[in-house]
């Protein structure tokens, strides 16, 4: 079920309430008022309820902020066959995801003010969940001339990104790092050395060649994210790496946060559950960018989780219909949607033993949302209530059928996972509730 309630005061009760900015796991309750966290806690409600207020009882469950998405693609505006604002706000809903931010690669590309105002301006009519936006680092995403980064950080950009494109040029990329440190702006780099990526299929090695297919070394990668770095030594700007999927990148990348470099990285969890055999025989819908990589590097991303070199976990939603995925595979694009499976998927190393829940709860709310600098992701009393209700422990089986999203592009449709969304709650509103 899903749609706006009334925002009026209202309690939730009897909650396992998960905190990961403040290490908080207690049973408790939270109470809200006028869409605003006022207070929660243990002892909250101990001398009772106050009269005329709604009351929802969590039997138990475990209540956290809502999860904060920093890597969704949108069809709307240009290719609103794929998705629209709507249909990801319903599929974010159902993950349990309360705030996203899209990538600029739409149609047009967003470059400039006018791009930026129109998705917050359909966000808001939609009213579902909160939608963030980042501008293009260059315009028309050509890798050349760099945008008006002061204006597009005025108007709200969390960040600029060409999106699913690397930024070739180390001279654009400089200038970039120097302006954006100016305006105290995040640059995100999708890690791929374009002259060793641009025709790889999948990842190199024995499986590619086996199946006939170009491959992506995985050096592709690591040697855009070594050059960016030495960038930012220079200019001392903050940097992001965008879906981390190598072991070698997770290495570079712990040694630069020793050194104190102002850098993060976020990967998604189709890095860390699945591996290059993915693909097996020709399956479009397990090719992404970056590939799947060899076992070593998907369990070096999940070590990597579980230690916290990665910053986020984000779902690189990337919508494509049926004619974009059933072509053969060097002509299919790539990408897989992810925002309905983010929260299940993200669980399963908890409930392997290999990564606590507080931590990978952190890298789905807080963390994302203070590299972007957004004021979501906490409990925290005067923030907006913007909470997720989700069984830990049941059990079920992805199906793609039941996707909200308008594209069912997934390599994980009959996969089994443990923990399922219950309610999703903005700024005080149930937008989403399970059957």
């Amino acid at each position: 079920m899903t749609g706006a309630r009334d925002n009026g005061r209202k309690a939730l009760i009897n909650a396992r309430l998960l905190d990961p900015a403040s290490g908080l796991d207690q049973t408790g309750a939270i109470l809200i008022d006028q869409g605003v966290i006022q207070d929660f806690g243990p002892q909250l409600f101990n001398d009772g309820l106050p009269e005329g207020i709604e009351v929802f009882d969590c039997k138990g469950h475990c209540l956290a902020p809502g999860l904060v998405d920093m890597r969704v693609q949108l069809g709307e505006p240009g290719e609103e066959h794929k998705e629209t604002i709507h249909t990801a706000g319903l599929a974010a809903a159902a993950g349990g995801v309360t705030s996203l931010v899209v990538l600029p690669n739409t149609e047009p590309v967003m470059d400039d003010v006018s791009g930026i105002e129109f998705v917050a301006r359909r966000a808001r009519e939609e009213k579902l969940v909160k939608v963030f936006t980042y501008a293009a680092l260059t315009r028309r995403l050509e890798g050349r001339e760099i945008t008006e980064i002061g204006l597009l950080d005025e108007y709200g950009a969390r960040g600029f990104t060409d999106g699913t494109k690397a930024v070739a040029d180390a001279q654009v990329m400089r200038r970039a790092l120097a302006y954006a440190k100016a305006f105290d702006q995040l640059i995100i780099q999708h890690p791929a050395e374009p002259s060793l990526s641009a025709s790889g299929q999948m990842n190199s090695g024995e499986l590619a060649t086996r199946l006939g297919l170009s491959g992506q070394h995985p050096l592709a990668e690591v040697m855009m994210i070594e050059r960016d770095l030495r960038l930012v030594e220079m200019t001392g700007s903050r940097y992001h790496v965008a879906h981390v999927s190598t072991a070698e990148s997770v290495a570079v990348i712990r040694r630069a946060k020793a050194r104190g470099l102002p850098v993060t990285c976020d990967t998604a969890p189709h890095y860390f559950t699945l591996n290059e055999h993915g693909v097996g025989d020709y399956r479009t819908f397990a090719k992404v960018s970056p590939p799947l990589r060899a076992e070593s590097d998907r369990a070096a991303i999940a070590e990597a989780v579980a230690d916290g070199t990665i910053d986020a976990i984000a779902s690189d939603h990337c919508p494509q219909d049926q004619d974009s995925k059933r072509l053969p595979f060097a002509a299919a694009e790539a990408g897989i949607v992810g925002l309905e499976t983010l929260l299940a998927l993200s669980l399963a190393p908890v409930h392997r033993g290999d990564a606590t829940l507080l931590g990978v709860l952190a890298q789905l709310t807080h963390r994302p949302a203070d590299i972007l600098r957004l004021p979501v992701g906490r409990l925290k009393a005067g923030l907006p209530a913007d909470l997720l209700l989700f069984d830990l422990e049941e059990s079920w089986r992805i199906d793609s059928s039941r996707f909200r999203s308008k594209s069912k592009n997934t390599p994980f449709d009959n996969h089994p996972v443990q923990g399922r969304v219950l309610r999703t709650i903005v700024d005080g509103r149930v937008i989403f509730q399970a059957e």
